[in-house]
């Protein structure tokens, strides 16, 4: 069997930014202590959410550094280092191991996309470039393309590939890992941990823990100790505030939100903008109700 990374939830941790699009580490560091104080189990840095599509090269690697220093071996720092260019993930992935990163996230090339045998070969190099556990991301609706459960059994063959973040919404796909490879599975969508946890999931990788660390946790661990009753209400409670968390594209809403918590986050880089002033006022009504409204001080 393979090695867990983590079992509960991880963040999908925005990058915050100052006026001028530059990083703001001083506010990244906050949010990193923020989030290790509520209890998260992993995070998940230079992923979807922390804009890394927008970040340079020098960039990318000193997120990742900077979270493993900042972390200090307290949690996992899981380093989103994956590209639709081989040759490109391979070389970010071996700079990520060699800042300390505990693990890798890997997404399924966009754009040019690949042959189910060509995407075996890319996440296969990938991994024998390293000796980190790797995270595969299953996420058709950004990337064009999936990953077939034939390809999951190739891949699941291979030592360091121990995981998957499954985010199709495809439940039949998730049974399929659950029953065909020895892969942990994480959700990647936040309204989808329960019936991820149902197949043998071992957790989330959230975006709503960036707001709500503690109740993502918890939601998951009371699951697995059985008290699914617990884990069903505190999704029920926070299921609005998720959905308003995706009423634009991933990560506008959750700047925002941490903006309202008392944050420094900014604003997303180009092509990303600011949501309107309709959108936030619905998002600011769910925190309203959750009691999230200016709470960081």
């Amino acid at each position: 069997m393979n090695n867990t990374i983590f079992t509960g939830a991880a963040t999908a941790i925005v990058t915050p930014m100052h006026a001028d699009g530059s990083i703001n580490y001083e506010e990244f560091g906050r949010m990193i202590d923020f989030q290790i104080a509520g209890g998260i189990d992993a995070l998940v840095v230079c992923g979807t959410t922390g804009e890394a599509s927008t970040m340079t090269d020098d960039e990318h690697v000193e997120c990742i550094r900077f979270a493993v220093e900042r972390a200090a071996k307290r949690i996992p720092i899981v380093a989103g280092t994956g590209s639709n260019d081989t040759g490109y993930a391979v070389e970010l992935s071996k700079e990520a191991q060699k800042v300390g990163a505990d693990a890798l996230l890997q997404v399924t090339p966009y754009y040019n996309k690949a042959s189910q045998r060509g995407l075996a070969k890319h996440f296969l190099t990938i991994a024998d470039s390293v000796d980190l556990p790797i995270i595969l991301y299953n996420v058709p609706g950004r990337t064009g393309m999936g990953i077939s459960i034939d390809c999951y059994k190739e891949c699941a063959q291979h030592k360091n590939i121990v995981a998957t973040k499954e985010a199709s919404g495809n439940m039949s796909l998730m049974m399929q890992i659950s029953a065909y490879t020895d892969l942990d599975i994480y959700s990647g969508n936040d309204d989808e941990v329960l019936p991820c946890l149902a197949v043998g999931g071992k957790g989330v990788i959230s975006v709503t823990s960036n707001c709500m660390p503690k109740e993502k946790h918890d939601e998951v661990m009371l699951f697995l100790e059985g008290k699914r009753d617990e884990a069903l209400a505190i999704q029920k409670k926070i299921l609005a505030f998720e959905k308003a968390l995706f009423m634009d594209v991933n990560p506008i809403p959750a700047k925002e939100a941490l903006n309202i918590m008392g944050f420094n986050a900014g604003e997303c880089r180009l092509p990303l903008c600011s949501m309107t002033e309709a959108q936030v006022a619905v998002l600011k009504a769910e925190m309203e109700a959750l009691g999230l409204v200016g709470i960081i001080k």
